[in-house]
């Protein structure tokens, strides 16, 4: 006994080896300032308009929260849930959610987990390789025109996003 004893003070006594001594005691995380995401949230909600669409758009952080939710006037009221799923499985697969449609078919797989929508709509916000949270639509007749509304209000903050990294 005395002999564990022993080996476990002197290893609490070892210096600390310098992976850990380099490790950072806090991580500094980007996060996308509210008036990017109103502007982003915005533009999507304009280009759908151009094409004659009432939708819903969400904009999470990279933490999962809504940032920005937008409902066009005539969307309807299940656009808004569905357009935060999107943006939700998108950041969280740091992907479109339209690559990830045949991604997953197992009956048991993330498609199946509560609070994500695996269909076309959502896109991951990065800038640089920092994932700052994902939008998503809904409310147009396909999940490819939502990702085109989507794409088009990214479109109107990527540079500032770019020029902030």
């Amino acid at each position: 006994m005395k002999k564990y004893t022993i080996m476990l003070l002197l290893a609490a006594l070892l210096p600390i080896t310098n992976a850990q001594a380099e490790e950072p005691i806090m991580l500094p995380i980007q996060r996308l300032a509210m008036n990017m995401a109103v502007k982003a949230a915005q533009a999507t909600i304009a280009a759908c308009r151009k094409e004659g669409l009432s939708v819903a758009v969400t904009i999470i952080d990279r933490g999962g929260q809504t940032q920005v939710t937008l409902r066009d006037t005539l969307a309807m009221p299940i656009t808004v849930p569905i357009s935060k799923q999107k943006a939700y499985a998108a950041m969280n697969f740091n992907s479109p959610t339209s690559e990830l449609e045949t991604r997953f078919t197992s009956p048991f797989g993330p498609a199946k987990i509560d609070g994500l929508i695996i269909a076309a709509g959502g896109l991951p916000i990065t800038a640089g390789s920092t994932i700052l949270g994902g939008i998503g639509v809904s409310g147009a007749p396909s999940g490819k025109t939502d990702e085109a509304c989507a794409a088009a209000g990214l479109k109107t903050i990527s540079d500032d996003l770019e020029m902030a990294i």
